[in-house]
């Protein structure tokens, strides 16, 4: 029987089979009716298929041709190519389309091509074939990735682009990380000359769970370079001669690769002369020859020299200079103590301060010169088996000290600058090299002074005259206040003894007080004469009237006494009043003598 046939007369029956149904639905209870009820054919209008031969079917048809699995990765074939989309044939019953763009970084696809594609869905919901070559590559991608993980395998990558801290590379279409670290066994300055470059690469590092790939091109070369280090360290022997790359420059010195082992040249091993930094002799990348010093016992450490290969410096010295002899050269170094003349390429000489001036009265080194300097000097000592050499400049110029008698005489006076201070006196210099000394003493006439700094500073001209001159010594002492008349001569007349004179109390301590009279001389009043007449004590700023008790014309001492002026009245009035009680007394006893007398001659007239 045809399938027609068979169709139509189930169409026939159709009624019949319903009316059946109905008749045996009505023996039934409600219950028993939900239970049997087809709810899945209700709704879709057929039956269920049952899974368990839906899989059997499904299981029969594996691997017939045209039939193909969803998530699986397969070849596939360009058949045909538009503006926009791409035709794939993978021998199923439909073609599948991939849009253009998933081949951008293939911009020569042509018709013919074996690609890799995914199969998406077997059917969308258009009954079309859904394919994906992006999704195919990244899966490939990441087993191809996973594998040289594990294996080893170097693979080519696409350096695309610089970002923060290396470079992105494109690794079977899934982008890594190169970290700037990782590039090369040499510090790297310029990124930029790797990008859009393709090389060979190690992965190093996959994190699953973010799905971070980490390469290295570094870890291709350390395996080369280990090889070759190893034959290096091998031979490596004292007073070797190799030749190295400059890699990295620091201020303490410059790392050298010998070819995959570094050393370093300290910076004192650079050059025979001063450098302040590597970087004047040396440049990176440059290529040089460098001698072995020394090595540790498992030779990672070791220690390079440059200057080395050139013969000493002294061993060039010129061998006619000679103690005496002047000499040129550059001020490189400079300290309080002195400075370091270069006289030839890394030949140097101390000048001590001491050999700067003919001053006794030491001053620092940068008073005088400067790093950099050109400065002439005379040989002092020269020891060239010690390699040491002291000079000095003073020695190019005249002692000053040879003709001071004439030009300094006791009792001339001049002007000097104030150099320094001590807590006794004050330096003082009338030209280079001459300095004198004016005692605190000397200062002032009239003023007390506890430290010099209370009267002058540094830097001051000051007017002074010789008063003492020790040649051999080369001592001077000098005075300021010879260079005006001693006021005291004439104070010895104003404040005689008992002279009363009107003062100002200037200052107040338990001792008693400073006053300051009219013409700003001072005088000292004890504590005992600072009571007055109602019994209080002067206070400061007061001013009353003094009587001077003692004028010391050698010490410059007044000594004064408010009290004694009211006491002085006192005693004078006790004076007074003594002399009226005495003159009073004697004409008392006159009389009575007078009467005794008159008395005497009356008895004796009447005898």
């Amino acid at each position: 029987m045809s399938e027609e046939t068979k169709n139509t007369e189930e169409q026939v029956n159709a009624p019949e089979v319903q009316k059946t149904a109905a008749v045996e639905v009505a023996k039934v209870s409600p219950e028993q009716f939900l239970e049997s009820f087809d709810w899945h054919k209700y709704e879709e209008g057929i039956e269920a298929i049952d899974e368990e031969n839906l899989k059997a079917f499904e299981a029969a048809l594996d691997g017939t041709l045209g039939l193909v699995k969803e998530r699986e990765v397969i070849d596939g074939k360009v058949v045909r190519k538009t503006d926009r989309e791409a035709i794939i044939d993978i021998n199923s019953k439909s073609e599948g389309v991939i849009s253009l763009n998933e081949f951008r970084y293939n911009p020569n696809l042509k018709v013919g091509d074996i690609v890799e594609v995914l199969v998406d869905k077997r059917e969308d919901s258009t009954g079309q074939l859904v394919l994906s070559h992006k999704k195919a590559r990244v899966i490939k991608a990441w087993d191809r990735v996973n594998n040289a993980h594990e294996t080893g395998e170097v693979v080519n990558g696409f350096v695309k682009c610089r970002t923060r801290g290396g470079m992105i590379v494109d690794v079977f279409g899934i982008e890594a990380f190169l970290p700037g670290s990782q590039i090369d066994v040499k510090p790297i300055r310029d990124y930029d000359q790797y990008v859009e470059k393709t090389m060979e690469f190690k992965v190093v590092k996959i994190n699953q769970e973010f799905k971070n790939v980490v390469v290295s091109h570094k870890a291709l070369i350390e395996a080369d370079i280990e090889v070759q280090k190893k034959e290096i360290i091998g031979k490596l022997e004292k007073g070797q001669v190799l030749e190295g790359v400059v890699k990295n420059i620091t201020s303490y010195g410059v790392f050298v690769d010998l070819g995959g082992v570094d050393g370093l040249i300290h910076i004192t091993d650079l050059s025979w002369s001063r450098i302040n930094h590597p970087s004047e002799v040396v440049e990176l990348d440059q290529v040089l020859n460098v001698v072995i010093l020394d090595f540790d016992d498992e030779k990672t450490r070791i220690q390079l020299g440059l200057k080395q290969l050139n013969a000493h410096p002294w061993e060039a010295l010129d061998a006619n200079i000679a103690v005496g002899d002047t000499v040129k050269g550059k001020v490189v170094v400079l300290a309080d103590y002195g400075a370091f003349i270069e006289v030839a390429q890394g030949v140097e000489g101390l000048i001590h301060v001491s050999e700067m001036s003919w001053s006794t009265h030491l001053r620092s080194a940068q008073d005088f010169v400067s790093v950099g300097d050109e400065v002439e000097a005379q040989v002092l000592t020269l020891d060239r088996e010690e390699r040491k050499m002291s000079l000095g400049i003073k020695q190019l110029h005249p002692d000053p000290w040879t003709d001071i008698a004439k030009k300094y005489p006791v009792g001339s006076s001049h002007i000097g600058i104030v150099r320094n201070y001590t807590n006794f006196g004050v330096f003082v210099e009338l030209e280079e090299g001459i300095d004198g000394l004016v005692y605190i003493s000397d200062l002032s006439w009239t003023k007390k002074i506890k430290h010099p700094s209370d009267f002058t500073s540094v830097g001051d001209k000051l007017e002074v005259q010789v008063l003492e001159l020790d040649v051999e010594g080369r001592k001077l002492n000098l005075g300021h206040k010879q260079t005006n008349d001693n006021p005291w001569d004439v104070h010895e007349d104003t404040y005689a003894i008992d002279s009363v004179h009107t003062g100002t109390v200037k200052d107040k301590s338990d001792k008693g007080l400073i006053i300051t009279f009219e013409d700003n001389v001072e005088a000292f009043v004890p504590s005992r004469f600072t009571t007055k007449e109602d019994g209080s004590k002067l206070a400061k700023g007061e001013t009353a009237e003094f009587k001077v008790l003692e004028f010391n014309k050698e010490f410059r001492r007044i000594v004064a006494s408010h009290t004694s002026i009211f006491k002085a009245q006192e005693e004078k009035n006790i004076k007074v009043a003594q002399k009226k009680a005495d003159t009073a007394e004697k004409i008392t006893l006159g009389d009575l003598n007078d009467d005794l007398a008159a008395l005497k001659k009356k008895m004796e007239g009447g005898n």
